[in-house]
């Protein structure tokens, strides 16, 4: 995978890129500014885009707004966002600019290697990879919603299908069967009034109204 890395600091891009290689991935460039990541990005067109979302020179959301520039131009850019604090506006407005091939994540979570370099490689391939924290928090915040009828179960697995795990990925987290995975997916669905429809991604769709799109 070809990997565009960028960050202020350059301990971890350095860090990022060496986890990166040991892992068979190659890094084809980095940027330390929102500015620097937006020419980067359209001129190599890489497979990921890692970002942090504050960069110079306000180290507010500097990467949020590169990352949005470069969807204008290139909507599909897989783009994962990293931050030291859950944002949940931010990370809403990440996945509004574009449903799929979109990640955030906690920068805590690069140190458990397997679980982040099986979020690069998911939004690499179009997935969706959303932090746990952040959709903890968005629970928490949001109003009544059609989310408030899931039963407990139902909510595993929509929360797992934001951290963009698939049927068989769910069913080993919470230890049940495939099939019990797929029944408690169709009834999330009928409950968001999410009908089979081959113009409506459901997971993405559901994922979506999670996070309170």
């Amino acid at each position: 995978m070809r990997v565009l890395i960028a960050d202020d600091s350059a301990l971890l891009r350095e860090g990022l890129r060496l986890l990166l290689e040991e892992n068979d991935h190659e890094v084809v460039g980095t940027a330390a500014t929102g500015t620097e990541l937006v020419v980067r990005a359209l001129d190599l067109r890489p497979d990921l885009i890692v970002s942090d979302i504050r960069m110079p020179p306000g180290h507010t959301d500097e990467g949020l707004r590169a990352a949005q520039e470069i969807r204008h131009t290139w909507p599909e850019a897989p783009i994962l966002l990293l931050s030291q604090y859950v944002a949940v506006g931010y990370a809403t407005e990440l996945i509004e600019s574009g449903a799929q091939a979109t990640g955030y994540l906690l920068k805590d979570r690069i140190f458990d290697i397997r679980a982040f370099l099986e979020s690069i490689e998911r939004v690499a391939a179009g997935g969706v990879a959303i932090d746990p924290d952040v959709v903890g928090q968005v629970l928490a915040s949001r109003r009544r919603t059609p989310l408030d009828d899931l039963t407990p179960r139902e909510r595993d697995v929509l929360e797992l299908m934001g951290e963009g795990l698939t049927n068989a990925g769910i069913a080993e987290r919470l230890t049940i069967s495939g099939g019990a995975v797929e029944k408690h997916t169709q009834r999330l669905f009928a409950k968001l009034g999410l009908t089979e429809d081959a113009s409506v991604h459901r997971r993405v769709t559901a994922v979506l109204t999670l996070l309170g799109r």
